[in-house]
């Protein structure tokens, strides 16, 4: 078969795209849209006359993301309950050796980032993730966004001050975070309260997200006693058909839960001071595509942490 340079072109930066999609829409099904829509673009281009083939395509990227943030916008403000992002299966370590620039990726696609990342106007948004999660030059997100280089470094700045402001300030320790993912995992699946509520801050946070096509908290629980005694009673109900596996998801460990061989919840923590502060659950069916991949097909009906 011949080679086709304009697909090996695509191919080689295809994740930075879909990086930059994800992080725009916290959603990975819009973000794999955009991203093939942004291929149809660029496979009846004139590439002749373009001279850097990853600033054209993150920009094409980056446009479409922004116009299918706004039509997203009023969709989300008519969601049942609180919406989180879909989770993303991530694995940093081979593609980014350097330890550094990994946990800034990790960061950038974390949960509690992309829910404050929903406050932020598309433009702010858009300069936020190429600016502090992908680097890029302020000259070139002005290209990518037909604004001067001075009103984007405004935008960057609001955008930063609004993230410092809302984004909760956890540790993120990968060791004790698997850790306490772990501890969690027993005590829940264990329903035992005594054992959950010495893993909880005082006041630690849960946040549902079903769409309403689940069974799920319409708001955020708040306070040790609260939570402990929710996520007692969800253990409870684990039956042998109740698979759980811990994976890497948003940049770090989290919970996927199949029941009878189907995707059903997903479970994220973020750690504080060596407790649970902020428990995310996804359980919106349409959300947790993702999760086949860190199950393989042969396996059902088995409770498992790795």
């Amino acid at each position: 078969m011949t080679p086709d340079p304009a697909t090996d072109v695509f191919e080689e930066h295809r994740p930075v795209l879909l990086g930059v999609a994800y992080r725009m829409l916290g959603r990975v099904t819009d973000a794999e849209d955009v991203v093939q829509e942004a291929w149809l673009r660029w496979s009846t281009t004139a590439r002749e006359g373009v001279r850097e083939p990853r600033a054209f395509l993150v920009r094409i990227t980056t446009r479409l993301a922004i116009d299918r943030l706004r039509h997203l916008k009023s969709r989300r403000e008519a969601y049942v309950g609180p919406w989180l992002p879909e989770p993303m299966a991530t694995d940093f370590g081979a593609t980014v050796p350097d330890a550094a620039e990994r946990a800034v990726l990790a960061d950038s696609v974390s949960l509690a980032v992309l829910v404050v990342l929903e406050s932020l106007s598309p433009p702010e948004r858009a300069v936020f993730v190429l600016r502090e999660a992908f680097g890029f030059p302020y000259a070139e997100i002005a290209a990518t966004l037909d604004r001067t280089e001075a009103a984007v470094r405004q935008l960057a700045g609001r955008a930063r001050r609004h993230v410092d402001e809302r984004k909760p300030r956890y540790d993120v320790d990968p060791a004790e975070r698997r850790d306490l993912t772990e501890r969690f995992l027993a005590a829940a699946s264990g329903g035992s309260i005594e054992q959950l509520m010495a893993l909880l801050a005082p006041d630690v946070r849960l946040v549902s997200d079903a769409g309403g096509k689940a069974k799920a908290a319409l708001r955020a629980v708040e306070s040790a006693d609260k939570v402990g005694r929710l996520l007692a009673g969800v253990g409870r109900e684990i039956g042998p058909d109740w698979d759980l596996r811990i994976a890497e998801f948003n940049g770090g460990p989290a919970v996927a839960c199949f029941v009878a061989g189907k995707a059903d919840t997903f479970f994220q923590i973020d750690v504080r001071n060596g407790v649970i502060q902020c428990i995310y659950i996804v359980r919106n069916p349409d959300k947790l595509a993702e999760l086949s991949a860190v199950r393989p097909p042969t396996l059902s009906g088995q409770r498992e942490s790795g």
